[in-house]
């Protein structure tokens, strides 16, 4: 039996454990910059509130930008998991509130570049999380490059950071315009997000949105919804400042209210649908059958 044919099997037999999967939410960006790491960090804060066990997926390989959010410095990362022999549940890091993150560490450059055994040893572990977390938050990297879009493309759910800047806007678009444009896309098993960010006002943000979708509806005959926003905050500067959460660290703070607005909209969005739950195994399992 060779490599491929064993991971098949893996990917197989994780799909007839009738086990409930974690429900998986990706974050992403046109560009850097836009506090995609910051949104993550603090849904994961507000989601563990309402009583939800929550993991961070550092997927933006070689940074380290939601350990650094969190003032924690794990002892492994995914890079230890891979090649260093380190079980799933030890490159586990514990960050406030007892949230889990997985942090992608050096030398990771991107799941396409793992060969057969690597990507079934991942896979088999990584079931091992739907155990561990109701919900499961990827923090992508920026912008259209290959690693990000494999996340995206698997993902059931994204959520795209956007502020009111004009770059960023045409940035968010051009990853759109991408992801339509890829033959593996397919909108209907996808809810595209967008979450306006540093915005001075709720209008501001509806604003943003209704110019994105807009562009969206004419050249890719497509729609995105729209989940909320986050003002522009003093407070929030300030805890980043720290090395915290502003949710933790500025409970009151407008912003904190905005992230909780955020949950409870995500919460209720999950409610309210039915969808399937891949879990992330299964996720990454679709990135394979793709490179397959």
């Amino acid at each position: 039996m060779d490599q491929a044919e064993k991971l098949r099997n893996v990917i197989k037999q994780k799909q007839q454990n009738d086990k409930p999967n974690a429900r998986v939410i990706t974050i992403t960006s046109g560009k850097g910059g836009v506090g995609k790491s910051n949104t993550a960090v603090n849904l994961a804060v507000c989601l563990k509130k309402r009583g939800k066990r929550v993991l961070i997926f550092d997927a933006d390989f070689g940074l380290a930008n939601v350990e650094v959010m969190f003032g924690s410095v794990p002892q492994y990362t995914l890079s230890d998991f891979l090649y260093r022999d380190k079980k799933i549940r030890e490159v586990i890091t514990q960050g406030p509130e007892g949230i889990g993150f997985i942090s992608g560490g050096t030398g990771v450059l991107g799941l396409s570049d793992l060969n057969p055994d690597q990507l079934s040893q991942l896979i088999y572990s990584l079931r091992e999380l739907d155990d561990l977390a109701d919900i499961i938050l990827i923090d992508t990297g920026a912008g259209i490059a290959e690693n990000v879009l494999e996340f995206v493309l698997a993902s059931p759910e994204v959520l795209l950071v956007t502020t009111p800047d004009p770059t960023s806007m045409t940035d968010a678009y051009s990853l759109l315009k991408t992801l339509y444009r890829n033959p593996a896309f397919m909108p209907e098993q996808k809810k595209i997000r967008m979450l306006a960010n540093r915005v001075s006002s709720a209008s501001e943000g509806q604003f943003v949105y209704d110019k994105l979708n807009a562009v969206v509806a004419r050249f890719l005959e497509g729609s995105i919804d729209y989940i909320g926003m986050i003002p522009q905050d003093s407070m929030l500067e300030k805890a980043v400042r720290q090395q915290k959460a502003v949710s933790l660290y500025a409970p009151l703070a407008k912003s904190s209210k905005a992230f909780e607005l955020l949950a409870d909209n995500l919460l209720n969005y999950e409610h309210r649908q039915l969808q399937r739950r891949t879990g992330i195994a299964d996720l990454i399992s679709q990135i394979w059958k793709r490179k397959s």
